[in-house]
């Protein structure tokens, strides 16, 4: 795997800078890289990984899987542009197991999740059935622990 953008995939708020002093290549290398990757469409954006948890009325977060029926000639492509056009999706995979597609998808309250399965995923054309599993606590994401650690959390004193 290209170190830059193993680098940059754990955290983007690299400066070009620092990122030449990490790989050991000039500044102007790694600005070439960036845009390079960028424009061919490798580098799709960045975002701040946000713990959702901390956050008052962040509403909810659901895993939805899928079972479809592919279509002829464009096989999963047309359901999923369908299903990924949905403001709800934040995430979309194709996936091999007893399901083909995961859905992530948040709304304000369980019930508008709910409602958005009902109303809309399970009306396109191809859906065979669905399971919806609700996100109840974050542990990691992108290779970040969102787990305090309980020893700088135990500040009580030790007695023997």
């Amino acid at each position: 795997m290209d170190k830059l953008l193993e680098i940059l995939s754990e955290n983007s708020s690299f400066t070009p800078k620092e990122l030449a002093l990490m790989l050991g290549e000039p500044e102007d290398y790694i600005n070439a890289q960036i845009r390079e990757y960028e424009q061919s469409g490798v580098i799709k954006g960045y975002q701040a990984i946000v713990d959702w948890d901390k956050v008052p009325d962040a509403g909810v977060t659901a895993i939805i899987e899928l079972r479809v029926t592919p279509q002829r000639e464009t096989g999963f492509d047309s359901i999923a542009k369908r299903i990924m056009a949905f403001e709800e999706v934040t995430s979309m995979y194709l996936m091999a197991g007893a399901f083909d597609f995961s859905v992530m998808v948040k709304g304000a309250t369980m019930q508008d999740v709910a409602s958005f399965v009902a109303r809309k995923i399970s009306c396109v054309e191809g859906i065979k059935a669905t399971a919806t599993h609700f996100m109840l606590k974050t542990y990691k994401i992108g290779g970040l622990s969102f787990v305090e650690d309980d020893d700088e959390n135990d500040r009580r004193s030790m007695v023997l």
